[in-house]
């Protein structure tokens, strides 16, 4: 065993105190409970495999509506029909909606389903649960504050691939909501759409999205470095395909905040134990931080 000198040690631990308690005044600035958002994510884990169409969705289902609910949020469900590699299958969207002083909206997205695996069981606590959790606490912050924009929280059906990711079997629940939108004459009112999608990982490292709207990555990129978080948030870039793929192609400023970097990324290992509700806080905190600068670039330049 080493021992070290007592002076540099109570240092250390002087400054391990300092970072804790920043942490928790940021966590109180924020009013991002990661405790309940960890809760929700646990429940959506003991519920099992959530595949798109499948008894587990449903059950997840029921629960995202109910929470909504017992906040006083109204929440309207967008069923359709996919055609899959596998058949037609049924899907439902979860459209959550907070008035704001202006009609214009912004939104707030995440995928409520697991990638259907039958050789092994998937419970998808980081890719499903985690951002799921975590949309679901930023309803409830969000719902007794100031609202210059409309905000919206849309729980996707269909993210996953039901075989493989190609060929148009994926993101059928984000293409849906566009095309409908798109339909209805109201995309043009959504200003902005902020992705969430695999936030729970204990070792967080979320690179910058290379495909998402440069000003926005860039508010919200400013804003963890601002509050303290910004070794979470890193400056390296990569692609991926995501749930804001068809608002970016529709013309909406969208971002997706994600940590790909994750070994048990569609393995049987996506469990509780690799998820923490600190990595949820953090993301938690970067987003209503980022909050208010979205806010003000829109109503700037419109």
């Amino acid at each position: 065993m080493r021992r070290f000198p007592a002076r540099p040690l109570t240092l250390v631990l002087v400054f391990l105190l300092a970072a804790c308690a920043g942490e928790a005044q940021q966590q109180a600035a924020s009013g991002f409970d990661s405790t309940r958002a960890y809760t929700h994510l646990r429940e959506m884990v003991l519920m099992g495999p959530r595949p798109a169409g499948s008894p587990g969705a449903a059950r997840n289902r029921a629960y995202i509506l109910e929470e909504l609910k017992r906040y006083g949020i109204a929440a309207v469900e967008q069923p359709f029909v996919a055609e899959t590699p596998l058949g037609r299958v049924s899907m439902v969207n979860i459209i959550a909606t907070l008035p704001g002083t202006r009609p214009e909206r912004i939104a707030f997205g995440t995928h409520y389903d697991t990638k259907l695996f039958r050789e092994f069981r998937f419970v998808g606590a980081n890719d499903g649960a985690s951002s799921t959790a975590a949309v679901l606490e930023l309803a409830r912050v969000l719902k007794d504050r100031p609202r210059p924009f409309t905000l919206e929280f849309i729980f996707f059906d269909g993210e996953e691939a039901v075989v493989e990711w190609r060929e148009g079997d994926h993101t059928y629940g984000s293409r849906h909501y566009v095309a409908a939108a798109q339909k209805a004459g109201t995309l043009a009112s959504l200003k902005a759409f902020i992705l969430l999608d695999m936030i729970g990982d204990r070792n967080l490292n979320i690179m910058r999205e290379s495909y998402s709207t440069r000003w926005l990555t860039d508010l919200i990129w400013a804003a963890a470095h601002r509050i303290g978080h910004g070794q979470y948030f890193l400056a390296q870039t990569t692609p991926i395909e995501d749930d804001h793929i068809p608002f970016l192609k529709a013309g909406v400023p969208a971002v997706d905040i994600i940590d790909l970097d994750y070994p048990a990324w569609h393995t049987a290992g996506d469990t509780l134990d690799k998820v923490s509700a600190r990595s949820l806080q953090i993301v938690g905190d970067v987003v209503l931080a980022a909050l208010p600068d979205i806010e003000a670039r829109l109503i700037k330049t419109p």
